[in-house]
């Protein structure tokens, strides 16, 4: 079994998407969606800017960091560390406070 850090090689990817059929996994997925079968998946990322009611950028300015950074975060391409971490828990909390704190 591969470890899901390592990507596939060339030669591995081909065979896989040799081997996928993409109508039949499209419309199992729509199948899914109308039987209320959809599972979302949330970044508590995503989850602390919503509760603050900022767009990405907005958030990315009074966290400190490009909106690409953000971006990588609210993907799970990234993970925050430190204060930022400290930051998204408050948001996350007590959105309020963040934002009575950068004066908005």
């Amino acid at each position: 079994m591969r470890s899901k850090s390592k990507p596939l090689t060339k030669a591995e990817l081909a065979a896989y998407e040799a081997k996928r059929d993409l109508a039949a996994e499209l419309l199992q997925s729509v199948k899914e969606m109308k039987a209320g079968q959809l599972h979302v998946v949330s970044s508590p990322v995503v989850e602390a800017r919503q509760k603050t009611g900022l767009s990405q950028s907005q958030f990315a300015a009074l966290m400190g960091v490009s909106v690409r950074t953000l971006q990588g975060w609210e993907q799970g391409r990234k993970q925050p560390s430190g204060a930022a971490r400290t930051l998204l828990a408050i948001a996350s909390m007590n959105p309020k406070a963040l934002l009575a704190v950068a004066g908005r």
